[in-house]
């Protein structure tokens, strides 16, 4: 539906420019210490990516102190965007046939300079293979030097894709030619990416391993470990780490915020009051921020009292709640349908002479939207727009998923309307609602229109795009298109195992509507681009034949599989021999067996367990049909028994 106060907002728009700007973020992209992870190198490199306000757990916003961009900062942004994308599209077409590559790239008349590198890693986004590809092509170029910024760019990519052996291959280059680059920042990239990883040792081994390349670890860079830990679910490794270290590194404030906010993360509030025991006991005093991560851990467990509670406690010690404060017990409010509450909450806010903010509105128009009152949330939207408020691309999508859920596409496409008109770009957050109600109403056209919009706003789809993408056309039936989707994502290096369940999907319903060979060149698309396949990308491609009667592809496969030094499950196993032996195929059984043989031989494995398997297999099917045999004998006697009772 068309809001009667759609003039006046965009009005009010015009009449209040932005304020500030605001980068839509996960929470726990920035501790809430408020370390951002693009400081750039100098000689105060500790605070220069320092956050200006606390994040919220649950929000997609975070504040970030704004300077005006100088007038030489936008000619060069200018100056890179042509030749970004005109690089872009020569790594999208190229990247897998490097000979080709180096010629268009050469024929481009592009001249790779400082900052350009840059641009183009970050346009490449998730896509990481296409990055290396020109990050490798770039260094070859006479008269240009990779920079600190892309070195560190290029560690977070492969860090990303999980690609560890070779981020400690570019920092060992990078002591050899480059020493002076080498900072502690590089480090704590990587250790952040092993944290997200769930390596815990292989985190804390780059502590052990920074004095070798000249970076001593000092408090800030172990805070940083003891936040990545927290972040990542590993808050018990981080206690027992900071006990180990005590001697070594002198603790802080921050060591014991990341450790109080691990804690609440997990709903273990009583080690968080433990550790906010200790940080007493070392002479520090709470601060806001510490508060706040007690107030979530309260909220999030859904101990309200205990909540209000302690804001009472920090007006008390003359600690004033702030916008974050207040805001973290609204979301608490909302996720239980107190609205009421909550909008008690935010009159005592304003009341008490603390201003909500920009969070603090998307946070309430997104509990509206949660539960349906939709009119609700678009008031809120213009309540904070009458105050100077300027809503976010976040703000929008909660919005926007209202109506997602009620299948209304036609409101979405407005809100993306008033969205560009206030000069807000729609973020991929945004177009990737827009492209999953699209597939959801069939409506393909719009879908793939949507897509084409996210490569003209210079926005990389990443892999959530793709999967929405490709499991919205499988599930219309068009699976020409979604074919081609799915190799996109693989050119762009963006299959890894969480995506195996999309590989799956798209797999069976070929072979469903008989599209053996289509289904064939997506797995040889797979193999021929060096993607990594684990046994449970093979088994599923294996599963998908023999499920549909293809016995004999499905054992070549297998050999395959076997030739590339991946064993087979033993459920995979059994069912293969008993689809031999019903073709009477004993040369290709006896093949794939004594493969499996010798590879547990290697991996000192027993074939017992193979052996097994295929056995009890047959025995419960060979029971399966004297059981029915004996079901049908008890039927013919019941039935002879009726007839003569009959009679």
């Amino acid at each position: 539906m068309q809001r009667a106060s759609s003039k006046k907002f965009l009005a009010l728009c015009r009449k209040w420019p932005l304020k500030s700007s605001f980068l839509p973020i996960h929470f726990s992209t920035y501790s809430h210490l408020g370390l951002a992870q693009n400081s750039v190198k100098s000689s105060s490199w500790k605070e220069s990516g320092r956050v200006s306000s606390e994040a919220i757990k649950g929000h997609d916003l975070i504040r970030l102190s704004s300077e005006p961009e100088s007038s030489m900062d936008s000619k060069r942004h200018d100056e890179f965007s042509a030749d970004v994308e005109k690089i872009y599209r020569i790594l999208r077409k190229f990247h897998t046939r490097a000979p080709k590559l180096e010629l268009a790239l050469k024929e481009s008349g592009v001249v790779v300079r400082s900052g350009l590198t840059e641009r183009v890693l970050n346009r490449c986004g998730d896509a990481g293979n296409l990055g290396y590809s020109f990050f490798v092509w770039a260094s070859k170029q006479p008269g240009y030097r990779h920079s600190y910024d892309v070195y560190k760019a290029m560690i977070r990519i492969m860090g990303k894709m999980r690609q560890f052996g070779a981020v400690w291959a570019l920092i060992e280059e990078m002591r050899k030619e480059n020493p002076q680059l080498l900072s502690p920042e590089m480090f704590v990239v990587l250790m952040r990416r092993f944290a997200s990883a769930k390596l815990v040792k292989k985190a804390i081994e780059v502590l052990d391993e920074m004095p070798k390349y000249g970076c001593e670890p000092d408090e800030y860079v172990f805070g940083c470990l003891l936040d990545a830990l927290c972040k990542n679910g590993s808050v018990k490794e981080a206690a027992l780490l900071f006990d180990d270290m005590r001697m070594r590194f002198k603790p802080t404030i921050k060591h014991f915020t990341s450790l109080l906010y691990g804690w609440c993360r997990e709903g273990k509030l009583m080690e968080a009051k433990h550790v906010l025991g200790k940080m007493k006991e070392a002479g520090f005093e709470p601060d806001i921020v510490v508060y706040n991560n007690l107030l979530n851990g309260y909220a999030v467990a859904g101990k309200m009292v205990d909540a209000f509670d302690l804001l009472q406690e920090m007006k008390r010690k003359g600690c004033e709640p702030n916008a974050t404060s207040f805001t973290v017990v609204i979301q608490a409010l909302c996720a239980q349908e107190k609205m009421d509450e909550a909008i008690r909450i935010l009159s005592d806010m304003e009341r008490s002479g603390c201003e909500a903010d920009v969070v603090t509105y998307t946070t309430m128009i997104s509990g509206f939207c949660k539960w349906g009152k939709i009119n609700k949330g678009y008031e809120l939207l213009d309540g904070m727009i009458q105050k100077g408020l300027t809503p976010t691309q976040t703000t929008y999508l909660h919005i926007m998923l209202a109506h997602e859920k009620k299948e209304e596409l036609e409101e979405c496409m407005q809100l993306v309307e008033e969205m560009q008109k206030i000069g807000l770009v729609p973020d991929v957050s945004i177009y990737n609602t827009l492209i999953r109600l699209s597939c959801k109403l069939g409506e393909i056209k719009e879908c793939i229109r949507f897509w084409n919009q996210i490569e003209v706003n210079g926005i990389s789809p990443g892999v959530d795009s793709f999967v929405i993408m490709i499991n919205g056309l499988v599930e219309q039936g068009c699976l020409v298109e979604a074919c081609n989707y799915f190799k996109d994502m693989i050119l762009r290096g963006l299959l890894s195992a969480p995506q195996y369940g999309t590989l799956k999907d798209l797999l069976n319903s070929l072979l469903r509507a008989d599209k053996v060979e289509m289904a064939k060149d997506v797995w040889s698309c797979i193999m021929t681009k060096g993607c990594e396949l684990n046994t449970y990308a093979w088994t599923i491609w294996i599963h998908a034949l023999f499920s549909k009667g293809h016995v004999k592809e499905a054992c070549s496969y297998c050999l395959d599989m076997m030739d590339n030094g991946v064993m087979p499950q033993p459920d995979t196993f059994a069912k293969l021999m008993r689809g031999l032996r019903k073709l009477y195929n004993r040369q290709l059984a006896a093949e794939i067996t004594e493969k499996v043989r010798k590879m547990a031989a290697e991996r000192q494995m027993t074939f017992k367990m193979y052996k097994r398997r295929g056995e009890r297999d047959l025995k419960e099917k060979a029971k399966a049909k004297k059981d029915g045999r004996k079901r049908r004998a008890r039927r013919r006697r019941w039935g002879k028994a009726h007839n003569e009772a009959s009679i």
